[in-house]
């Protein structure tokens, strides 16, 4: 059962936990999600982080459990059929990921409160999958900064730019979907909110 606490800053009505219930983080691609989530994980004791499943081989470097849930095409399948899939999708048209259930079920019977990073399409099957989760929207500060963190990669080509500012725009609309906004301006603010709502910020 949740209880509701006040965030004097903007006059939130907070949920904070009595009972373990996971936490999903999306929001718009460039909005920061890993810069947040990083420090959030150092600081949230009792915190456990989501390790997504995926049908690729293992890059240089990547470990088994840790970077990733490497599984088989098969493997996969029977965890879409068996319902023990969350949420997944097809990347690049090729890949698939998702979020196993299991891990995330383990982990509330331990006590530990799961953290999903997760886009706007994942989140969306969470909430059909698991309506307990709470959802927390990351959004940018403003347009011009989102743009702005997207070019100051300097990874992506103009077009490869141009295609995630337009499923950016198309995120952004979804924000009221989400039980809570998370304008992440300041990472330290962001991450502190976010602790706030998750009523681990003592």
């Amino acid at each position: 059962m949740r209880r509701s606490v006040s965030w004097h800053d903007n006059g939130m009505s907070i949920v904070t936990n009595t009972v373990a219930h996971p936490f999903v983080i999306s929001g718009p691609s460039g909005v920061g999600k890993g810069t947040v989530v990083k420090p959030l994980m150092e600081r949230a004791k009792g915190c456990w982080l989501s390790v997504s499943a995926t049908t690729r081989p293992p890059r240089p470097g990547e470990i088994d459990g840790v970077h990733y849930h490497f599984v088989t095409d098969k493997q996969f399948d029977d965890l879409v059929r068996s319902g023990q899939m969350l949420e997944w999708a097809v990347v690049h048209g090729k890949h698939r990921y998702g979020t196993p259930r299991r891990p995330v079920m383990d982990a509330l019977k331990r006590g530990l409160i799961p953290v999903l990073e997760l886009d706007l399409a994942g989140a969306r099957q969470i909430r059909a999958s698991m309506p307990s989760a709470v959802q927390i929207f990351l959004a940018p500060p403003s347009w011009e900064e989102l743009e702005h963190r997207l070019r100051g990669r300097g990874t992506e080509t103009e077009e490869q730019i141009q295609r995630r500012l337009e499923t950016a725009r198309t995120e952004l609309a979804a924000e009221s979907e989400f039980d809570y906004v998370v304008v992440n301006d300041e990472v330290a603010r962001a991450t502190a909110q976010i602790l706030h709502i998750m009523g681990i910020d003592k």
